[in-house]
């Protein structure tokens, strides 16, 4: 508790240093720093504050009539040393909110912050070790070979934020020491854009949750999926959004952050040949600036559509319906996030139903996020294991089964010992059925000796 609490005063005592870390590194609106940052991240902190002593309890269990007389429980252990391996996109929150979960859970932790977003690795090694137990939690800063030599050494537990590519290559480390892995990777969220919807309630809220951070968000909307009649009434919608967004000329906007580097904006720039450009399209190589784009006439053979954008352009490909929208998204590997926007909650339902996704966001963009209550994590190529919230606490924690029994009462053991007979294995058989109803277990067992 004290290490939460510690750990908490560290962000509230520098908002300041942090959002001019990621001013540094993405050019990041202080508004986007506190909001997608800092935020969530004292949210997280204050609901493992609030909830511990609640999470950390022996967990009562259904027994059956062998065990009726003994306490079964479940107890959470710390996995022991963990090992959090950081992103560059949100180079505060997607460390620190693990980190609330490691510690909650009473594990020790080495830290790796991401070292493509140099102010705010170097801002996380100097505040850590000055609020945490430095006996305790480490911060461990470098490139690929200093990831590599971390990752020669046995940990209890890894979990690591990323992209696919290197999310292989951390388990292929982990499974020769047969660690124990979360891999919060993320892929191409699907954005489906049913007929009937508002056209500028869609476009305000995809063109606020797509150009945030700058594209830069493993949440965000990928593409959108959409008939061509609601695509000609998005255009319009889209076009007038982004100029209250971000004005006539968005290079000159407060309010827009930078692609994070030259590779990568190397990398986004190209994704511009695919499709034609309805919006934007613009770019300045110096300042790492693409203007906000919308792309129509996209294939699906077309590079923007193979891979995941992770930038300011947001493709837009026309279906005919929900039903082809749907076996678009299936057609390809499960997303880390599906999003569907309707009137009609049977629409939502359908595209439940048939679909698969780490979360799902109806009428809206990553506000799913900013819920502790909901798990959160990839499925197949978008990640594995679940966080926030309690979800944390129980990922970086051993459930351990626990059994006491009583030394006394032996005779009633007699009909699990040889000499087997037929009644006996009838009546042991009988005793070990799960029981069909009931009240639920207590949360707190009562500890017999």
């Amino acid at each position: 508790m004290s290490q939460l609490q510690a750990l908490k005063r560290c962000i509230e005592e520098n908002k300041a240093a942090i959002n001019e870390a990621l001013a540094q590194d993405l050019r990041r609106p202080a508004f986007e720093a506190e909001a997608g940052e800092t935020a969530l991240t004292i949210n997280e902190i204050n609901c493992a504050l609030k909830n511990l002593q609640t999470w950390m309890k022996d967990e009562g269990v259904e027994k059956n009539l062998a065990t009726s007389l003994d306490t079964a429980y479940i107890r959470k252990d710390p996995f022991g040393v963990v090992l959090i391996i950081g992103p560059w996109n949100y180079p505060i929150s997607l460390v620190l909110i693990p980190l609330v979960g490691a510690i909650a859970a009473g594990n020790c932790c080495i830290v790796k912050p991401s070292e493509i977003s140099t102010s705010a690795e170097k801002l996380l090694s100097d505040l850590l070790p000055s609020y945490l137990d430095p006996e305790c939690f480490a911060v461990v800063c470098g490139g690929p070979q200093e990831t590599t030599q971390l990752l020669e050494n046995k940990f209890d537990y890894i979990f690591f934020t990323g992209s696919f590519n290197v999310g292989k290559i951390i388990m292929t480390a982990a499974a020769k020491q047969l660690t124990p892995v979360t891999l919060e990777l993320s892929g191409k969220n699907p954005c489906f854009i049913d007929d009937g919807f508002d056209p500028k309630t869609a476009a305000n809220r995809v063109i606020w949750s797509h150009f945030f951070n700058d594209g830069q968000t493993c949440v965000s909307p990928d593409y959108v999926l959409c008939t061509k009649e609601m695509r000609e009434l998005l255009l319009p919608a889209m076009r007038e959004t982004l100029v209250e967004f971000y004005g006539k000329d968005p290079q000159q906007s407060p309010d827009l952050a930078r692609i994070i580097n030259d590779r990568h904006f190397q990398r986004i720039k190209a994704l511009l040949g695919s499709g034609t450009v309805a919006i934007g399209g613009d770019y300045d190589e110096k300042d790492r600036y693409i203007a906000p784009t919308i792309l129509v006439d996209v294939k699906e053979s077309d590079p923007v559509m193979q891979e995941e954008i992770f930038g300011p352009i947001l493709p837009i490909m026309t279906v005919k319906g929900v039903d082809e929208a749907i076996a678009y998204i299936n057609r390809h590997e499960k997303p880390l996030t599906i999003y569907a926007f309707s009137p009609d909650s049977k629409v939502m339902d359908t595209i439940l139903a048939r679909t698969s996704s780490g979360g799902f966001c109806g009428n809206d963009g990553m506000m799913q996020m900013t819920l502790t209550s909901l798990p959160f994590g990839g499925i197949g190529q978008s990640g594995m294991g679940k966080y926030h919230g309690r979800f944390t606490f129980d990922t970086f924690s051993n459930h351990r089964g626990v059994l006491l029994r009583g030394p006394g009462m032996e005779h009633l053991n007699a009909v699990r010992y040889p000499p087997y007979t037929e009644e006996n294995l009838r009546i042991l058989v009988a005793s070990l059925e799960s029981s069909t109803a009931g009240p639920a277990p207590s949360s707190e067992p009562t500890i017999k000796t």
